[in-house]
């Protein structure tokens, strides 16, 4: 990688919290070319989590464009875990990315069996010639702003709290693709954005939401589920209305962001049920953003 002397952000940034941007911010601080050195979403999972908080588009975008990263440097996890830690500080971070400045979280590990930490990263960056910094945790409220905490707010359908954690309201940022149409019969057109493989899906129901395409937001209400009215039987997936907008989607990936959950996923008795419904979620998703 050949580039001018950089700063580089160590960690997973799985959901790019407040947390975490505490650590780039450290880095963007600089003056020097800012960086994330990351790995790609499920190839380094947390032990037990039930799934990563963000895909790579919605990770890069987050990076990118909220927290001033300008290059990013994201391999599978198997690709380095087995490195030693002096290998991967002199290979990587020195070599690779040019380092000038190199910063992480106090709880970052690194190097094979995740040996070193933010001690064994500063003596290195003394053997290899880069400066180097450890970032405090942030607190909110009290309680330590974590990508657990995250996931389980998420989960649970505690998305304003999950959305204060985050720093913004939850991403998703997926390519449109098309599914049966069944909204567009009752007045209700939809898009369908899946969630990837090992991600983390937020509790099923009704979410309110808000829509960004074409550079306008619009209100929106999006359903996480599997359609269990019109016996679905996909993958995971947002199914959202976007109120006042028409147009076709398909291919692009706009941005649909969740501000609250109204109600659980739940089965009707017949498809002018799930209209009536539809109608009232509508109503109270516009009324709430």
């Amino acid at each position: 990688m050949d580039m001018q002397r950089t700063a580089v952000a160590l960690g997973l940034f799985d959901g790019v919290h407040l947390g975490h941007r505490r650590v780039l911010e450290a880095a963007v601080q600089t003056g020097l070319l800012p960086c994330a050195f990351t790995f790609t979403p499920g190839t380094a999972a947390a032990k037990g989590a039930p799934g990563y908080i963000y895909g790579q588009d919605e990770k890069e975008m987050l990076l990118r464009e909220r927290c001033g990263i300008r290059v990013i440097c994201s391999p599978d996890f198997t690709d380095v875990c087995g490195m030693e830690g002096s290998d991967f500080a002199g290979d990587v971070l020195a070599g690779e990315m040019n380092a000038g400045f190199v910063c992480c979280g106090k709880d970052f590990r690194f190097g094979r069996n995740a040996s070193c930490g933010a001690e064994e990263l500063a003596e290195l960056g003394k053997k290899y010639g880069f400066d180097t910094g450890t970032v405090e945790d942030v607190c909110l409220d009290g309680a330590r702003v974590s990508s657990t905490e995250i996931r389980r707010l998420l989960l649970s359908g505690e998305t304003e709290r999950a959305n204060r954690l985050l720093g913004e309201p939850y991403l998703i940022l997926k390519q449109v693709v098309h599914g049966a149409q069944l909204g567009r019969t009752i007045g209700f057109p939809t898009i369908n954005q899946i969630f990837e493989p090992g991600q983390l899906v937020p509790a099923f129901g009704v979410y309110a939401s808000v829509t960004r395409t074409g550079g306008r937001e619009y209100p929106s209400m999006t359903n996480i589920g599997v359609k269990p009215t019109v016996d679905y039987g996909g993958a995971p997936l947002a199914e959202t209305y976007i109120h006042g907008f028409s147009g076709d989607l398909y291919g692009s990936s706009p941005e649909v962001r969740l501000l609250r959950f109204i109600r659980p996923e739940q089965r009707f008795g017949s498809v002018e049920e799930l209209r009536a419904q539809i109608a009232r979620d509508v109503r109270a998703a516009v009324n709430i953003t």
